[in-house]
C-alpha cells in the first residue's frame, strides 16, 4: 500500500481517516502554542507594571511591548536550529521537542516572582524581567520550529490539488489560539476581582499550559513520520547540510529571500495589525473598556474562522499569489481611513475633540522625526528624565500619552521653549493640572463612553481587518511549501515565515506604539504595515510565480526546477 500523499492505491476511508489525525494533531498542538504565546501580548500592560520598573507608564509599557517582541526576534533563530535539525532528523520528533520546551516556558512564567512583591509573591528586582525575556526567548525558539514542521508535515501528507485547503487548517491555528488566551483572560477577569487578578489570577492561564502540553504531546506521539520525508531519507537523498543548502547554494537562496520580501514580510504586518493591533488600538489609544474590546475581536475571530480554509481552498483553484497580493493592496490603501472609521465608531467623543480643539505642543527638544523616536526608544529602556526644558517638555508627553490624547508636534514659539496649544488656549510650561482642566474643558474623554460606541460600525471595521488576515495567511503556508525541494523544506521555508512574522510582524506593536508616542499622532504608526505590504505587493507581483500546480515530492520543485527556455519558473 502505498503511502505517498495524493496517491489512489489507498482506500478512501483510510486516507480521510489518516489525514483527518495529521490534521487534528499538528493544529491541535499549534493551537496550544499560539495560546502560550499570545498570552504574554494580551497581558502585556499587566506586565508593565508588574515586570518593569515604576514611575514611567509609557515608558514601562513600551518595556512590556519589546520583551513581547523579544520572543519574536529569535524566531528565525528556532527556525534555523530546528529546521535543520527537522530537514536531517524528521518532522515529527522535531515539533515534539518544540512543544515540550514552548509548554514549559510558558508555565514557568506563571511561576515567576515580579520586580516588587505582589500578590503574595516576593519581588526580585531587575532578575524580573531578565527571567521574563529569557523564558520569552525561548518560546520564541520553540514557535520558530514549531510553524514549519507543522506545515510542512501536513503539506507532505495532502492530496493533490488540496495542498491550500489542508494546510489552511494549519493557519486557523494562530487566530484559534489567539481567541483561546482571549477567552479564558476575560473568563478570570470576570469572575476574579480586578485587584486579585491584577496580584495573581494573570497566572492561571500560564499554568494552564501543563494540561495543553500533556494533550498536545499525547496526541503528537501517535503520527508516523512525513511519507514524503521517510521516503527521501530511505534512499540517502535528505540534506545532509541544509543550511548550506537553504541560504548558500543558488538558487535556493534566492528563493528565500524572494519568499521573505515577497510574500511573508506583508503578510507578516497584515496579520499583526488585523488582529494584535487592532485591539491595542481599541483598549490603548480609544480607551474602550477591555470586556466590550475583547467581544468585538474575538466576535470577529469566530465569524472569520472559515475564510481561512475559504481562501485555502480558493488558492488551490486561482492561486496562491493573487489572492495574498489582493490582500497587500487593500490593505495599504485602507488602513488608515479604517482606522479613523474606528475612532469614529468607538470613541466620538475623541474625535470631535480632535476636530474642534486640535492639541499642539511646541518644544524645542525635538529637531526631527528621528531624534523624536530616539528619545522615545531612550524613555522605554531607561527611566529617561532629561534636565531642563527638555524634562518639561517630556512630561508634557507622557501626560498626554498617559491621559490619551492625540497631539502634534510643533517647534517651540519665541517666547517660551515649552507650551501647549489646545484649541484657542495655550499654556506655558507644564502643570498637569493646567493641563487637565484645558483637555477636559476641550472635550476629550478620558475613556470611550459606551452608550456612544457604535458596535455595528466597530464590529464591521474589524471583520474588514480580518478578511485581510484570512486573505493572505490562508495560502502562505502552501505557497511556502511548495517554494522548496523536500530535503531542505523545513528550513527554507521556516526561515523567511519567522523573519516576516517574527521581525517584520512582531516588533510592530512597538514600532506603531513607538511613532504613535514620539509623534503623538494615534495614526502616524499605520504608514509602517502600509509601506511593508507596499513593498510585498511590488517584489512578489514581479519577481514571484505562481506555485499550486507544483509537485512538492519532486526535487526540481521550487528553486531547483526550470523550464525548456531555460528561465527560472519562480521568478515571473
Amino acid at each position: 500500500m502505498s503511502t505517498s500523499p495524493g496517491t489512489v492505491s489507498e482506500p478512501t476511508g483510510e486516507l480521510q481517516a489518516r489525514h483527518r489525525l495529521v490534521i487534528i494533531a499538528s493544529s491541535l498542538g499549534t493551537v496550544f502554542e499560539w495560546y502560550d504565546f499570545y498570552l504574554y501580548a494580551v497581558l502585556a500592560l499587566f506586565f508593565s507594571a508588574l515586570f518593569f520598573p515604576s514611575g514611567n507608564p509609557v515608558a514601562s509599557n513600551l518595556a512590556a511591548l519589546a520583551t513581547f517582541g523579544a520572543g519574536f526576534g529569535v524566531r528565525p533563530f528556532g527556525a534555523i536550529v530546528f529546521g535543520r535539525i527537522g530537514d536531517i532528523v524528521g518532522r515529527k520528533y522535531t515539533f515534539l521537542i518544540t512543544i515540550v520546551v514552548m509548554g514549559l516556558s510558558t508555565a514557568l512564567v506563571g511561576l515567576l516572582p515580579t520586580y516588587a512583591p505582589a500578590g503574595g509573591w516576593p519581588g526580585i528586582g531587575i532578575w524580573a524581567p531578565i527571567l521574563l525575556v529569557t523564558l520569552r526567548l525561548a518560546q520564541g525558539l520553540a514557535l520558530g520550529g514549531e510553524y514549519g514542521g507543522a506545515a510542512t508535515y501536513v503539506a507532505e501528507h495532502a492530496p493533490k490539488g488540496k495542498r491550500g485547503l489542508f494546510t489552511s487548517w494549519i493557519q486557523t491555528t494562530a487566530t484559534i489560539g489567539f481567541f483561546l488566551a482571549l477567552l479564558i483572560i476575560l473568563i478570570l477577569r470576570t469572575v476574579l476581582p480586578e485587584a486579585d487578578f491584577k496580584a495573581w489570577g494573570w497566572r492561571i492561564p500560564f499554568l494552564l499550559s501543563v494540561i495543553l502540553l500533556g494533550i498536545s504531546v499525547y496526541i503528537r506521539l501517535k503520527l508516523q513520520e512525513s511519507p514524503v520525508f521517510a521516503e527521501i531519507k530511505s534512499q540517502g537523498r535528505a540534506s545532509k547540510t541544509p543550511l548550506r543548502d537553504s541560504f548558500f547554494t543558488q538558487p535556493n537562496a534566492r528563493y528565500v529571500w524572494l519568499a521573505l520580501l515577497g510574500a511573508t514580510a506583508g503578510q507578516g504586518v497584515i496579520w499583526y495589525t488585523g488582529q494584535f493591533q487592532a485591539l491595542f488600538f481599541l483598549t490603548g489609544v480609544l480607551k474602550l473598556n477591555y470586556q466590550a474590546a475583547y467581544y468585538l475581536i474575538g466576535f470577529s475571530l469566530l465569524v472569520a474562522f472559515p475564510l481561512f480554509l475559504f481562501f485555502g481552498w480558493l488558492s488551490d483553484r486561482i492561486g496562491r499569489k493573487p489572492i495574498m497580493l489582493a490582500a497587500c493592496l487593500l490593505a495599504a490603501v485602507t488602513y488608515i481611513p479604517l482606522f479613523h472609521g474606528l475612532t469614529s465608531c468607538v470613541n466620538p467623543a475623541l474625535e470631535a475633540a480632535q476636530k474642534k480643539s486640535p492639541v499642539v505642543l511646541h518644544t524645542s527638544e525635538f529637531s526631527g522625526f528621528g531624534d523624536k523616536i530616539w528619545v522615545t526608544i531612550v524613555d522605554a529602556f531607561q527611566q529617561y528624565h532629561p534636565p531642563g526644558d527638555a524634562d518639561v517638555s517630556y512630561k508634557a508627553r507622557v501626560y498626554l500619552a498617559k491621559r490619551g490624547v492625540p497631539f502634534e508636534i510643533q517647534p517651540a514659539t519665541p517666547d517660551a521653549p515649552v507650551s501647549l496649544t489646545v484649541g484657542d488656549k495655550t499654556l506655558t510650561g507644564f502643570k498637569d493640572a493646567d493641563y487637565e482642566t484645558a483637555v477636559t474643558g476641550a472635550g476629550y474623554p478620558k475613556a470611550a463612553n459606551p452608550a456612544q460606541v457604535n458596535y455595528i460600525g466597530a464590529e464591521i471595521i474589524l471583520l474588514v481587518f480580518i478578511v485581510y488576515v484570512t486573505m493572505v495567511y490562508g495560502p502562505i503556508a502552501a505557497f511556502l511549501v511548495e517554494l522548496f525541494p523536500t530535503r531542505i523544506r523545513y528550513t527554507s521555508m521556516s526561515f523567511p515565515y519567522h523573519i516576516g512574522n517574527g521581525w517584520f510582524g512582531g516588533f510592530l506593536p512597538l514600532i506603531i506604539a513607538s511613532i504613535t508616542a514620539a509623534t503623538g499622532n494615534i495614526y502616524a504608526g499605520f504608514w509602517y504595515p502600509i509601506v511593508v505590504a507596499l513593498m510585498t505587493l511590488i517584489i512578489g507581483g514581479i519577481f514571484i510565480r505562481e506555485t499550486k500546480n507544483r509537485d512538492i515530492r519532486s526535487e526540481t520543485t521550487g528553486a531547483e526546477e526550470t523550464v525548456a527556455d531555460g528561465r527560472d519558473p519562480a521568478l515571473a
